[in-house]
């Protein structure tokens, strides 16, 4: 079997390992601590998103700077991941679930019943599909915005070094990761005292500032060095107000023991149509716009070095501005979910304090609402 086979089937397993850690730590974190703690806790832990992703791209690049081969950019990974694993036998103990919210008389389900519940959830649905924006816009700008501001600064005549460019774009990632992080936590636990439906706005307002920062960022890419790389980090920041707070809204509208099973699901589609599937994507309409572009533009005295570089760069450039999109729209779906979070917010606590099922009636006046809460307390 040929390296590059293997290659894909040992980072597939890799994926699996990291898909199950996403999916349970979490949880562990809901159960052990509660309301601002938590909010503060699941910040923390989602720091590691934007700064692994940072510190991937800077320290991937100066070991191949060092050793003169890529591979060991990743061979780095496995002592970290040994590190991980002695700190978390040594370190985490298994919670009750629910046990500090007051939830343990919370009966299991079935997945299926879960899932079922879940997708009456529309706090939930809806939060997931703008966590899905949020995945898809990430999963891709760390994928393109290297190779589309290499061919940009190229333009222009800028003195182009891939592993420079990789390295502040690194680094824009894990500062904007350590400013955009905190601050939706801190921004949601400021103002959820006022308005209770405080957190899907962050998320979606997030997503509205982010979106004019970065059409403007790959506007710039082939004029202004500076100006596209302020915009790009002003941009993350803005996308980064949501990592902290969608996990705390999950943990709050699902009841204990059904949050792994919500944390599993909204990853799976986080990941399927998010962040796995927008590189292909962008990378699959940039090369069918090259049809497009290359018959729009007129040789004149460019080399064909040049003129091929341009196709390149437009094509990109007009893919990724469908990131743009993607924001707007994932901004209306958390706009959407505001409308409901109280109410689903209400009948977990009221699952959790051991309120019957009738009560859910005096939170849902609709009928048919309520009745499909028997799946919702799993009791």
């Amino acid at each position: 079997m040929a390296s590059y086979e293997w290659f894909l089937i040992f980072r597939a397993m890799v994926g699996i390992g990291e898909a199950s850690y996403s999916t349970i730590a979490p949880t562990l974190i809901s159960d052990l601590f509660i309301r601002n703690v938590r909010s503060k806790m699941l910040a923390l832990f989602y720091f590691a998103i934007p700064i692994g992703s940072g510190m991937g791209y800077i320290i991937g690049g100066e070991m191949s700077k060092a050793t003169g081969s890529w591979k060991w950019g990743l061979r780095v990974t496995p002592a970290l991941g040994i590190i991980a694993i002695i700190l978390l036998i040594c370190g985490v103990r298994e919670p009750i679930r629910g046990e500090r919210e007051g939830g343990i008389h919370i009966t299991n389900t079935g997945w299926l019943q879960d899932i079922r519940a879940l997708i009456k959830n529309r706090s939930f649905t809806l939060s997931t599909a703008g966590f899905t924006c949020v995945s898809f816009v990430a999963g891709a700008l760390s994928w393109w915005a290297p190779t589309y501001l290499q061919l940009g600064f190229k333009l222009i005549g800028s003195d182009v070094n891939t592993l420079d460019v990789d390295y502040k774009f690194g680094l824009i990632a894990m500062v904007s990761g350590l400013i955009g992080v905190p601050l939706g936590s801190f921004l949601a636990q400021k103002f959820r005292v006022y308005w209770s439906s405080t957190d899907p706005l962050i998320c979606g307002a997030g997503l509205l500032i982010s979106a004019p920062l970065i059409f403007f960022s790959i506007i710039t890419a082939d004029t202004n060095t500076t100006v596209c790389f302020i915009l790009i980090f002003l941009g993350q920041v803005a996308l980064n107000l949501n990592w902290a707070i969608v996990a705390d809204i999950l943990l709050y509208v699902v009841i204990p023991t059904r949050r792994s099973s919500a944390e599993a699901f909204q990853i799976s589609l986080a990941h399927a149509f998010g962040d796995a599937g927008s590189p292909y994507l962008i990378g699959l309409l940039s090369e069918a716009l090259k049809f497009v572009v290359l018959p729009s533009l007129s040789l004149g005295g460019s080399t064909i070095s040049v003129y091929s570089d341009i196709v390149e760069f437009r094509s990109l450039q007009y893919a990724l501005f469908v990131t743009v999109f993607v924001q707007i729209l994932g901004a209306l779906f958390f706009f959407f979910s505001a409308l409901y979070i109280e109410k689903d917010k209400a009948l977990v606590e009221l699952a959790i304090t051991g309120g019957s099922v009738s009560d859910s009636v005096h939170i849902y006046n609709d009928e048919t609402e309520s009745e499909s809460q028997d799946d919702t307390f799993g009791t």
